[in-house]
């Protein structure tokens, strides 16, 4: 079911335009993005452009921005939930929320090439993400107490993300509370050898420097590289 796609990034950006310092959020993904450009190795990082409270032509503006973006430094473009808004920017793929189309539809939209991301919350979730066969990845969460807004679920903490992480060898994002002091705690662990990455909103996009931000968090995903 699938073409030449690879989920090769560790870290996942993901947008929320309320939670920035500024108020641009053009403004703080470049900042961010640029920054991981210089540091980081080319895909490493991957943005997802999450805006749900926007109209169609509101979102479709900010892709076709961030697309100029993304393009530049080389981070793929994933938008949230709108397989037409992804198509229309030639985007990278789509992020698909638990109760979304799914991915099976959003597959035949796409085509076999792009990437498909899903939200999952529990185990159940993610086993069947990963034996559909038709995404690519999932973000699980909350792992830690979110940073940018309110539990949206149960706090799951590590060791319910390594016990999931241990069952498939589909890749999985942590997701929820994640700064670089709890990425070194998560690959500190033993148990992390098969957790693709962690994915993050305010730790970025809700500080000062975004830039500064994104520079800190990579250090610590390369740090857990080393070792």
């Amino acid at each position: 079911m699938s073409g030449d796609r690879r989920v090769g990034f560790r870290f996942y950006l993901i947008t929320d335009r309320k939670v920035v310092r500024s108020g641009n959020l053009i403004d703080a993904c470049t900042e961010a993005l640029e920054a991981a450009r210089e540091v980081a190795r080319p895909g490493m990082v991957a943005l997802q452009l999450r805006e749900k409270d926007l109209d169609a032509r509101e979102v479709y503006d900010l892709a076709c921005r961030l697309r100029e973006i993304t393009a530049r430094v080389g981070v793929p473009l994933i938008i949230n939930e709108r397989v037409d808004i992804a198509m229309a920017v030639d985007a990278d793929g789509v992020h698909l929320p638990f109760d979304s189309i799914g991915a099976g539809p959003a597959r035949k939209l796409l085509g076999p090439d792009r990437l498909i991301g899903v939200s999952t919350h529990s185990e159940p979730d993610v086993i069947s993400a990963s034996r559909e066969g038709y995404a690519d990845f999932a973000v699980f969460g909350p792992v830690y107490e979110p940073l940018s807004k309110g539990v949206y679920g149960t706090v799951h903490g590590p060791h319910r993300l390594f016990e999931i992480c241990e069952k498939t060898l589909f890749p999985v994002f942590a997701l929820g509370g994640i700064s670089p002091d709890r990425t070194r705690e998560l690959f500190g662990d033993p148990r992390s050898r098969r957790l693709a990455g962690v994915a993050a909103i305010g730790s970025i996009l809700g500080v000062e420097s975004p830039g500064k931000a994104m520079r800190l968090m990579l250090a610590a995903l390369s740090e857990s590289a080393d070792r």
